[in-house]
C-alpha cells in the first residue's frame, strides 16, 4: 500500500520537450488559487499537462466540479498565467476526467482537517 501523504508532482509533455520552461509556467500557474478550496492549481492537479507545439502553447486543464461558478474566471486567470510562465500564446483545452482527491499533487493537505 503507498503512502497517501506522499507528494508526487505531476508531469507534463514539456518536462520532456522543453523541461527549461517547465520552472517558471509552473511558478506562474501556481499563482491561480481555487477561491473556494484556497489552494493553487498545481497543488490541486488541475493543470493535466502543458505542450508546446509551433511555438503555441496548449494547456489541458480540469475544474473540481463541473458546475464551479469560479470556472470561467480561473480559465481566463489560468491561460494568462500560462501566457506569462510559457511566454508564447496558449490555449486552454478542458479536459473530461472528474477531480478527485488523487489527482492532488500533496494530498497531505487531506492531513490538515480540510476536508473530512
Amino acid at each position: 500500500m503507498t503512502d497517501q501523504t506522499e507528494a508526487r508532482p505531476i508531469q507534463w509533455t514539456i518536462h520532456t520537450t522543453h523541461p527549461d520552461r517547465v520552472d517558471k509556467v509552473r511558478a506562474a500557474l501556481s499563482e491561480v488559487i481555487d477561491p473556494e478550496i484556497g489552494m493553487n492549481i498545481i497543488q490541486l492537479g488541475l493543470i493535466r499537462d502543458v505542450q508546446i507545439e509551433n511555438e503555441l502553447g496548449r494547456v489541458k486543464m480540469i475544474l473540481t466540479t463541473p458546475f464551479c461558478p469560479y470556472g470561467p474566471a480561473m480559465i481566463e486567470m489560468t491561460r494568462a498565467k500560462a501566457v506569462e510562465g510559457l511566454e508564447m500564446p496558449v490555449t486552454i483545452e478542458m479536459g473530461m476526467e472528474m477531480w478527485d482527491f488523487s489527482m492532488m499533487e500533496d494530498p497531505s493537505a487531506l492531513d490538515w482537517g480540510m476536508y473530512a
